[in-house]
């Protein structure tokens, strides 16, 4: 008999550096847990930020398909609506996204429109769904400064992620244990573990890329530094196409059908997916016209025009590099805006179980606090106004913008999430557990209301 014994597998950490590990994840998690949070939600809401629109303007047009005549209908309209050098994106209706919508863009300037199937243009100006989405791309700061604090809170929870695999040995080996009914500290932890195994790969796609979507401006200021002496024009020169020298000369549009037909017919195959004019009206003035191949995440046929209807410009998928391709596909990866309304919903529900993960582990702390005899009772209601109180003020701000379209939002927001953490820290006379039992009633009863209201209006 041999007296070779198999050797049990061990967690390749040491106990004092999963203890420090452990410490680190827990200070990094309470340092970014309200923006992470926020940041998450938002997120998770924002994914159906197609199906939104609708429902706020319900009386838009969606166009199933759109022929090229009608799409250049469509952007000559828009063209005598715009300064003369701001561009126009036509987005036309695919499997992943129904309707067809433009938008006219320049700096600060921007107008978005639906696109019927005849090439007529209505407003589609969703107050809330804007409201939402700035809120979680740049928390409505200026777009530099928001987007880099949004990026940094990628990075903070990358970090989290990484810092909470390594600091729980047996999180894989428990991925199907949960402790219901007992302590309310070890029922939370079983969550918090289990959802963040269950879906790590997920939270770490989102994570990675909404960092860098965030941090892209401080990573081309790097990357200009390293390798042009700061010349950034250099670096983005490697993604985006130089622009043609200035020419402000009028000049009519072509025949944009004439050119989607042509494209079409260099692209292989590849469904047409947008239209991009730039500087319409002017000598200077570029078509691109965009396509997307079966099974790829994103346009990445494209021909180029000039404002003669010259072909300036043919890029085919297969000609890309693998950065490229990944680069392009960053944004639609971390909204989930590729596939139809079943990509979403699987989004969505991941990223409530992100939510769930982010606020579950501050209550761990708090649980943790009253299990050792030092509560903390006023940070267990602030929380409380945090987690459940940001729903609660997204589903008033949505009410509110029912009936008041032109009602400020964003200070609106601001004014509610101070009086609801302030609320949460000086009120003594209801017990967390209550102050928490209030917000969820409320959050089901705001929206309900949200529901009734926007439901009832697309019912009508």
């Amino acid at each position: 008999m041999s007296n070779t014994r198999k050797k049990q597998w061990r967690w390749p950490i040491s106990a004092e550096t999963v203890r420090a590990v452990l410490s680190s994840h827990s200070l990094l998690g309470l340092a970014f847990a309200a923006i992470i949070y926020l940041v998450c939600l938002t997120g998770t809401i924002a994914v159906f930020a197609p199906d939104l629109q609708r429902l706020e303007l319900p009386r838009t047009a969606v166009a199933t398909q759109l022929a090229p005549e009608a799409a250049a209908r469509a952007l000559g309209a828009a063209a005598k609506q715009v300064p003369g050098d701001a561009s126009l994106n036509l987005t036309l209706p695919s499997p992943a996204r129904q309707g067809a919508s433009l938008v006219a863009y320049r700096g600060r300037f921007e107008r978005n429109w639906a696109v019927a199937e005849d090439g007529s243009l209505s407003p589609l100006e969703a107050v809330w769904t804007e409201f939402l989405l700035y809120l979680h791309i740049c928390l409505h700061l200026p777009r530099s400064w928001g987007g880099f604090l949004v990026g940094l809170t990628g990075v903070a929870l990358l970090s989290s992620l990484v810092s909470g695999i390594l600091a729980h040995p047996r999180v894989v080996r428990d991925a199907f244990h949960l402790r219901l009914g007992g302590s309310r500290r070890l029922q939370e932890a079983d969550l918090h573990n289990r959802l963040g195994i269950w879906a790590l790969p997920f939270h770490f796609t989102l994570a990675l890329t909404g960092a860098l979507l965030g941090l892209s401006t401080l990573i081309v200021a790097v990357l200009s530094l390293l390798l042009y002496r700061g010349d950034t024009a250099r670096v983005y020169a490697l993604f985006l196409d130089p622009p043609p020298p200035v020419d402000a000369r009028a000049a009519p549009l072509p025949d944009i059908a004439a050119l989607v037909r042509r494209a079409q017919a260099q692209m292989a195959g590849a469904a047409v997916e947008s239209i991009v004019v730039e500087r319409p009206g002017r000598a200077d003035m570029r078509v691109s016209v965009h396509g997307r191949q079966p099974r790829l995440l994103v346009a990445q046929e494209e021909v180029q025009f000039d404002a003669r209807g010259r072909a300036l410009h043919v890029e085919h998928a297969a000609d890309l590099a693998l950065g490229t391709r990944m680069l392009g596909g960053i944004g639609q990866l971390h909204f989930g805006w590729f596939g139809g309304f079943p990509v979403r919903l699987a989004y969505g529900l991941l990223g409530l179980a992100l939510c769930v993960v982010t606020s579950s582990g501050v209550t761990i702390w708090l649980a943790r606090r009253r299990d050792r005899g030092r509560p903390a009772p006023g940070w267990e209601r602030v929380w409380a106004a945090v987690c459940w109180g940001q729903p609660v003020i997204l589903a008033v701000t949505s009410i509110l913008a029912f009936f008041m379209p032109t009602v400020p939002l964003t200070p609106l927001w601001l004014l509610l999430t101070i009086l609801a953490v302030a609320g949460g820290a000086v009120w003594h006379r209801a017990s967390s557990a209550v102050h928490a039992g209030a917000w969820r009633w409320t959050l089901l009863a705001s929206c309900g209301v949200a529901a009734i209201l926007y439901g009832g209006r697309l019912l009508l």
